[in-house]
């Protein structure tokens, strides 16, 4: 049975105990249903890839062979660009237009990695030691050997399914590693779809194995598995230590990719007509649900009511929406919950002070929506200033000193990304030195590619997805020397 075949869809009115309901949040409406899985179901998955990584029927093929199965399956994933992309916009709420870039994101991810999958390979050289029991030299030829690890747990986050599914499948299968993988319980339906891609790409079977369910059930057992060896995990920074903890079992491999609170520096040489328009987006894109989001915005004073002024005027023109219409800019936030989350952060600050230039209220009508909000009069002690809110509000600080904005700046226990707006090519490359963020975006924000590294500082995350970093974290290095 293929993945799709396990949805529970929602007009068979076959909602059995224990499945997931899977929403729509820009309707409200439910439109399936996943089976929870828990302990059993991630034992069986663990069992399956453990045979599989045992049998050698994927490790063992050579490079070549696992590339032509990844360029295979991204031919599958564009054929099928376009009902990906509406079933990601109709699962957690992402606009069309951007659901859109990101199926091509991960059809090039999955080509980028099938590349490195034929060029994973040790050094060899020759070791002469001086002194080696006794004897006054000794030769030896050395040489390294990658392996894969044998089963890779791999938990996804809610807000962007398709591009981090591909992120994380396509280096551990260019390693030769057998997974386990369990999607986000809000938005698993496009990640269900592309391990049924692999398959029919040729990916054999127990090589792949996906477990829905939440994460306290489903994604606990996974991470407290004695026979994972490695996870990778996206999503939270207090879910991320608990990760840590629970690899103590066997002493697990860790890539952590968790939460932000990124700044963004507009100084007044900065030219703000693509400033503005850029920081807006750097917030706002997939209404603030992103790890990267610039929502504390430090303004050189000179420029500091021009640009609010700017940032209001954008903000209020952005278009809300259901997420499959394709003139909306922003869709909804992916549940009640959230949104709840995010209308508390607002209440607190209006309640002490801030200022709301524009938005800050729920939208009446079904679904899950917040008006894009800037909020100014915001102080450094701030919960809202200090923690990660994952909605579409953001602070802008004025700020005279370059040194103090740094260093209120770099005072987070994040440390994911950041932003420099200024023409002054020495100041940028200056503050790109001393920002404490594994990305630093320069007149730009958001950019990524998948020969570039991405990680966090800090509590921000362990490790780098991207690049050629991405798939040796899913190998283990032997050495071996021979005495000649």
């Amino acid at each position: 049975m293929n993945n799709a075949d396990a949805l529970i869809r929602v007009e068979e009115r076959n909602l059995v105990d224990g499945s997931i309901p899977i929403f729509n949040p820009s309707t409200g409406e439910q439109i399936a249903a996943v089976p929870s899985g828990g302990k059993a179901e991630i034992d069986a998955a663990v069992n399956k890839a453990r045979h599989a990584f045992d049998s050698g029927i994927w490790r063992n093929l050579s490079g070549g062979a696992r590339a032509q199965v990844l360029h295979r399956a991204a031919d599958l994933l564009e054929k099928r660009a376009e009902q990906m992309a509406m079933a990601e916009a109709q699962n957690n709420g992402m606009p069309i237009r951007f659901t859109r870039a990101v199926v091509r994101a991960g059809i090039d991810t999955l080509r980028y990695y099938a590349g490195w999958s034929t060029k994973l390979y040790g050094m060899a050289y020759d070791l002469v030691s001086d002194s080696y029991l006794g004897q006054p030299r000794a030769e030896f030829h050395t040489y390294t050997l990658k392996e894969p690890y044998p089963v890779a747990g791999l938990i996804l986050p809610w807000n962007g399914p398709i591009l981090m599914a591909c992120m994380k499948l396509a280096p551990a299968l260019a390693a030769g590693c057998s997974i386990v993988i369990k999607p986000s319980e809000e938005a698993p339906l496009t990640t269900m779809q592309i391990v049924d891609v692999l398959a029919e790409a040729g990916l054999p079977d127990g090589v792949v194995n996906l477990v829905t369910g939440y994460g306290h059930t489903a994604g606990a057992a996974l991470t407290e598995h004695p026979d994972v060896d490695k996870i990778s995990f996206t999503g939270s920074t207090e879910v991320g230590k608990a990760i840590i903890h629970a690899s103590a079992v066997n002493i697990k491999r860790l890539t952590l990719e968790l939460g932000g609170k990124s700044p963004v520096f507009i100084f007044d040489d900065a030219d703000m007509a693509k400033a503005i328009p850029g920081a807006a987006f750097g917030v706002f894109v997939n209404s603030g649900q992103a790890c990267v989001a610039g929502s504390r915005i430090f303004v050189q004073r000179r420029v500091y009511d021009q640009f609010v002024a700017g940032l209001a005027k954008v903000t209020d023109n952005l278009r809300l929406g259901n997420s499959v219409n394709p003139d909306t800019d922003l869709g909804p936030l992916i549940s009640p919950r959230q949104l709840e989350r995010v209308l508390t952060f607002v209440r607190e600050g209006k309640a002490a002070g801030v200022e709301v230039v524009t938005g800050g209220t729920q939208i009446d009508r079904p679904g899950n929506f917040f008006k894009p909000t800037v909020l100014t009069n915001v102080r450094e002690d701030m919960r809202l200033f200090r923690e990660e809110i994952f909605g579409p509000v953001v602070c802008v600080v004025p700020f005279d000193d370059e040194e103090e904005a740094l260093k209120v700046a770099n005072n987070t226990t994040y440390g994911l990304a950041s932003a420099i707006w200024t023409q002054n090519i020495s100041r940028a490359h200056r503050l790109a030195k001393r920002l404490e963020a594994g990305t630093v975006w320069i007149n730009c924000q958001l950019t990524m590619d998948d020969t570039v590294p991405f990680g966090g500082y800090k509590q921000s995350g362990l490790g780098t997805e991207r690049g050629l970093g991405a798939v040796e974290a899913y190998l283990r290095q032997k050495s071996v020397l021979v005495q000649l």
